[in-house]
């Protein structure tokens, strides 16, 4: 068995941080289903702007807002801004197709790619 990437979203745009927050990533539904993210799954978040890397978990947003937001200690390490990656794992003993969304800079989908 091993951990395999099934879900990329690309270049997404912070669109908040909110540090008065238990913790995790808010996530527009649209895009996280577009990705097969699930709601409550664990997520690298990355950070192309800052170099951050951190692992939260997703929670549904406003379906079609293009919401990303950081939420909780995360705030502290992504801001509002910053573009991210945001990827998604499975444990399997076979090969994955993975789900890859690639994003405007309004966080709308621009193209959808399953491996």
């Amino acid at each position: 068995m091993k951990f395999v990437l099934s879900s990329k979203i690309f270049r997404a745009t912070v669109t908040e941080a909110n540090v008065k927050y238990e913790g995790s990533i808010t996530i527009d539904s649209e895009l996280a289903d577009k990705a097969g993210l699930w709601i409550g799954e664990k997520v690298l978040v990355v950070s192309n702007t800052s170099g951050a890397r951190l692992e939260t978990y997703v929670i549904a947003g406003k379906p079609g807002s293009g919401v990303i937001c950081m939420n909780g200690a995360a705030a502290h390490l992504i801001k509002k801004g910053e573009e991210i990656i945001i990827m998604g794992f499975k444990l399997s003993d076979k090969p994955v197709n993975a789900n890859f969304v690639f994003l405007d800079e309004n966080n709308k989908c621009i193209k959808h790619i399953c491996s």
